[in-house]
């Protein structure tokens, strides 16, 4: 049963009133809302991902907000990604040597810091206007994590290739012209992109209820942050992205809703980048991808702005990890929020772990090293939990440190 948040409220404001207790009059506060209820000076200063929320949540305008927090439908899928973390709990060990923790691992043949990914996020200048993608990069390449930059980016591909260096990955949008998709793909594999994540979690459209209402009480001229056409509205479109410079984009879409395996196929024969699918939530689509030649899988639910499923993808990892039976990597996104998060997902059979709320959060309120910092805060709390439970390296980390709760 959840206490009212009211009466949990009235009963730290006693406490920190109460002079018997003599408790500070900021205790109250530090208890309700961690950074929401003081100014972050510093990106240091922040202590968990939520301190970074509350900060960036004071800057960025109400219709870019909405954007960037928003789901679908009545959002509960949103809300599953992140509670569906409860489902599971850590068990300690002792008597275990953790006096060195090896937190790297190897994707693809790349080695990295840790097992965190930094995910493709579009639009990343109207989050946090003066770093974009080229402030993601850097911090990326300062601590060493895998960056997929998104086929909406807000700055052109070849300089976040050139600010982060290997191993930058690209999120593709599939489109519905198939020499389109070429050329994207083509450029990304000119920029030096290693591996190329095919986005299928979204074929045709979705409902966000949030991000619209949000919108309408944002009172600023849109055409202060985009294209606006001869009907007032604003123009969000491929023509203003400068991943599609040069290329025809009238009548262009982002994806297909005719989408089938054989996109895959088609894929592979005009790249030599790894072709990672986006997008698997169902134990069978993953063996389906097996069979049909992808190189990689990602967890997704599109951050819970896809279908309404209800379904927390840490849900259904186990079902995409049977299905694809070790023979290429799993991987996750979706509702992270903690490096005990991150823990559970490479328990339950990830290769890796991917974000990205969290350091657009950070990005929006401190730029590079904002983003440093949530990855920092992350990392810190995973190597925590690994000392927990007597994990010395990410390869000891599996199902025996999970019981359901």
């Amino acid at each position: 049963m959840t206490a009212d948040p009211r009466t949990r409220r009235q009963v730290l404001q006693w406490l920190a009133a109460s002079p018997v207790l003599g408790l500070a009059s900021g205790l109250a506060d530090a208890a309700e809302g961690g950074a929401s209820a003081t100014e972050l000076r510093a990106a240091a200063e922040a202590l968990d991902v939520f301190d970074m929320q509350a900060a960036a949540e004071k800057i960025v305008p109400p219709a870019h907000w909405g954007y960037l927090q928003s789901g679908v439908d009545g959002e509960t899928t949103l809300r599953a990604n992140s509670t569906a973390y409860s489902k599971w709990q850590l068990v300690p060990r002792r008597f275990v040597d953790v006096s060195r923790i090896d937190m790297s691992t190897t994707l693809f043949g790349m080695q990295v810091a840790s097992p965190v990914m930094i995910c493709p996020i579009g639009g990343l200048r109207a989050i946090g206007p003066a770093d974009g993608d080229i402030g993601v990069a850097r911090a990326a390449k300062a601590k060493n994590q895998v960056h997929a930059v998104s086929t909406q980016m807000s700055d052109k591909l070849e300089d976040i290739a050139e600010a982060r260096g290997a191993p930058l990955w690209y999120q593709l949008y599939t489109t519905n012209r198939i020499e389109a998709t070429r050329q994207l793909v083509q450029r990304a594999q000119r920029a030096g992109c290693a591996v190329v994540a095919v986005t299928v979690d979204l074929p045709a459209g979705r409902n966000t209820v949030t991000a619209t209402r949000l919108r309408r009480t944002d009172v600023r001229p849109c055409g202060a942050c985009h294209q606006v056409g001869p009907s007032g509205n604003p123009q969000g479109g491929m023509a203003t992205k400068p991943m599609f410079e040069g290329l025809d984009t009238q009548g262009l879409g982002l994806t297909s809703p005719s989408l089938n395996w054989d996109f895959i196929r088609r894929l592979k024969d005009m790249t030599t980048m790894k072709v990672v699918i986006k997008g698997i939530e169902a134990e069978e689509d993953a063996a389906l991808a097996v069979e049909n030649g992808a190189d990689g899988i990602i967890v997704s639910n599109h951050g819970g702005r896809a279908l309404e499923s209800g379904r927390g993808t840490i849900e259904s990892l186990p079902d995409v990890v049977r299905g694809a039976a070790g023979r290429i990597p799993v991987m996750i996104d979706g509702g992270v929020r903690r490096g005990t998060d991150v823990f559970k997902a490479l328990a339950l059979g990830a290769s890796a772990v991917g974000i990205g709320r969290p350091y657009a959060w950070g990005l929006a309120a401190f730029g590079q090293a904002g983003v440093e910092r949530v990855l920092d805060i992350l990392n810190l709390e995973l190597r925590l939990a690994m000392v927990g439970c007597g994990a010395r390296s990410i390869s000891e980390i599996g199902p025996r440190s999970l019981k359901t709760a």
